[in-house]
């Protein structure tokens, strides 16, 4: 054969083809091939021959200057871009090969990162390996890069919903090793992976779907909404074209209220830069006019506004929680030494006019638990004459009415002879406390095996059913005896504009977090004789109530989709409960068809009796001052009319978007 025919060449023409075991090298002999050239990678290298990647880099040709003289000419030992290979002239171009130096990690110890965020990558962290690769997200493309209100709200459920799944497993396994890890940063990490995020597309000003007052317990959570992108550093920026150059403008910053000043006004911020602080391995320096800090000067300069989210430590969470107060307008900056001896920047930023209140509303009600008597349209202190071991207040703002009807206040629910369950009691046999995971403990058994909160008190999923321990268990302070606690928000009574008295609370809800019971008197509606019909305060579980999804989503959680939850209730009796005499501050919340509050079922005993409880849990983080509502569904009686969902008895003023008009 020919020693070219078409591509293939014939290589036994070239080298005397000898088994690898010889281990000698084998040269071609002298009628073979052209002479046998050996040089050194860098050369001198004789008439015909070049130097061969990857030693042909511009790194080679300026420390090898001599070595090179006669191959590549002067001009040619620096060339313009170093990261770009200069090939000399007349010489045949080899193939386009990324030099191996292009791979380095940048070089981020002069402070000089990329310009796009503000969080600076020292390592690339290796990728969650996706074990459901069959998830869908339900977000379209165009969704995640721009939202609206009713995306942001089901991107934050589904978080925590998933949050609480992943605290519920790490707190089983902190009962045995001890270590405590954070569900919040899975929780994020998956979600981000799995497309479960909105407002993918940075940008300054409004964010769609995102309300001024929206609060949030993990810095996660403003991530996946497009709020502020960086987890950790509180300056978040973009970059967009300048007069002569690139810039970046700041989009948003978080306040973490340790170090900023608000001067005693709620509307002005002095703001502290970045950077230079001291940290355990670190000592502390000047900081520098770079990434976050320069997007602040330059939006100064462009008078762009800036997203300010208020960062404060609650006390009655024990946690840190954010709230989105608005755009802010930089006013001014400059450098002024820190307690550490070293120059920071400031800024003073100034909230923009026409905004509802947010962090106002904070500080207003700081006021008023430091004991503000003269909080206009105050009526009574506490409603419930110390009956509850935080007092609940009473307010009018609207109108001279001085307060409801009389009612006798009771935070526990009376039960009829003919709603007595038969069930015995069993208690568990555990020495302190219940703890998760622990299989011999009666009470979690009755749970599926899962301890149904959190360790800090939070609903996990919602049940059929949920059981909590009883007195008849030993241990004193079990955390599965969330409801019989009593309140653990500061509540208030209010009169509201078109829906009479109603109930918000001073703090913040988290989401799953236990509000109150309904308390009054509870009868088996099967065996009462007279309607309900001109009782306004009844709690009737047999209506029908929509449907909502709540739980995590298995498949998110890498977990078998079979094996998920319904989310139904299960009352053994038709039970209805009666707050028209005697209630507690539940008999006060109104209807919503969007409501922010859900209602459980929950037993345990009483009076060495076992008893169904109605608890109310916060659907989502419900901010301070907002108004607590749940639905109160529709009685079967009502059919349908025309194919529409059930109807209910009386109209209904909730002003949703989702309002089908009446209920009851």
């Amino acid at each position: 054969m020919d020693g070219n025919a078409g591509n293939y060449t014939d290589k036994t023409r070239v080298l005397d083809i000898k088994p690898l075991r010889t281990l000698r090298p084998v040269f071609p002999s002298g009628n073979q091939a052209p002479p046998f050239v050996c040089a050194p990678p860098f050369g001198p290298f004789p008439p015909g021959f070049s130097s061969f990647y990857p030693f042909t880099s511009s790194q080679t040709n300026q420390h090898t200057p001599d070595l090179n003289q006669a191959q590549y000419p002067p001009q040619h030992h620096q060339p313009q871009n170093p990261h770009v290979y200069q090939h000399p002239p007349n010489a045949s171009v080899p193939s386009m090969v990324t030099p191996l130096r292009s791979f380095r990690s940048p070089d981020t110890s002069n402070g000089n990162s990329e310009l796009e965020g503000s969080t600076v990558k020292r390592k690339i962290p290796k990728k969650r390996p996706i074990a459901n690769p069959n998830f869908e997200s339900g977000i379209s493309v165009s969704d995640r890069e721009n939202g609206n209100r009713e995306l942001v709200v089901s991107v934050l459920m589904r978080f925590d919903a998933l949050r609480r799944r992943f605290s519920q497993l790490e707190d089983a396994k902190e009962a045995v090793s001890g270590i405590i890890k954070r569900g919040d940063l899975k929780s994020g990490s998956t979600c981000m992976s799995r497309g479960v995020r909105t407002n993918t597309k940075k940008r300054p000003g409004i964010v769609p779907g995102v309300e001024i007052g929206d609060i949030f317990f993990f810095r996660f959570e403003m991530c996946l909404v497009g709020l502020h992108s960086p987890s950790m550093a509180g300056i978040d920026y973009l970059v967009v074209k300048g007069e002569t150059e690139e810039e970046p403008i700041a989009t948003s910053i978080v306040s973490s209220g340790y170090y900023d000043n608000d001067e005693g006004n709620p509307d002005v911020l002095i703001y502290t830069g970045q950077g230079g602080n001291a940290d355990k391995d670190k000592q502390s320096s000047d900081q520098k006019l770079e990434r976050g800090n320069l997007a602040l000067e330059k939006s100064l300069r462009r008078n762009s506004p800036v997203r300010v989210i208020r960062g404060l430590k609650e006390t009655s969470h024990n946690a840190k929680i954010y709230i989105y107060d608005g755009l802010y307008e930089i006013k001014e900056s400059w450098v002024e030494k820190g307690k550490s001896g070293h120059n920071t920047f400031k800024y003073k930023l100034v909230r923009a006019p026409g905004q509802p209140p947010a962090f106002a509303t904070w500080t207003a009600i700081q006021k008023w638990k430091g004991g503000v008597p003269s909080r206009q349209g105050l009526i009574l202190p506490d409603i419930t004459s110390g009956v509850e071991s935080i007092p609940v207040s009473l307010m009018n703002e609207v109108d001279t009415d001085n307060g409801p009807g009389y009612f006798t206040y009771s935070k526990t629910v009376n039960y009829s002879e003919s709603f007595k369950l038969t069930q015995p009691s069993f208690g568990c046999d555990c020495g302190n406390s219940c703890k998760p995971g622990n299989l011999d403990c009666h009470c979690i058994r009755k749970n599926g095996g899962d301890f149904p909160y959190t360790g800090n008190g939070v609903l996990i999923s919602r049940k059929p059913m949920i059981y909590e321990c009883s007195p008849s268990c030993p241990c004193p302070t079990c955390k599965n005896k969330v409801t019989q606690m009593g309140i653990k928000v500061r509540l208030e009574i209010f009169k509201t504009e078109n829906r009479g008295w109603g109930l918000r609370s001073w703090d913040a809800i988290r989401a799953g977090s236990f509000i109150c019971i309904y308390a009054g008197e509870a009868k088996d509606k099967s065996k009462v004789q007279q309607t309900m019909a001109d009782d306004d305060y009844t709690f009737d579980t047999t209506r029908v109530y929509n449907p909502f999804k709540w739980n995590y989503e298995p498949g998110l959680a890498d977990e078998d989709a079979s094996e998920e939850m319904s989310e139904e209730s299960e009352i053994p009796l038709p039970m209805i409960i009666s707050a028209k005499n005697v209630g507690n501050v539940s008999r006060f919340m109104n209807h919503s068809c969007s409501p922010n509050v859900f209602w459980q079922p929950v037993t345990y005993e009483n009076n060495s009796q076992l008893f169904v409880h109605v608890a109310f849990f916060a659907i989502s983080h419900i901010p301070p001052l907002t108004e607590l509502t749940y639905d109160y569904g529709v009685s079967r009686p009502s059919g349908t009319q025309n194919g529409n969902p059930l109807y209910g008895k009386k109209k209904c003023f909730c002003g949703s978007a989702y309002c089908r008009g009446s209920f009851g």
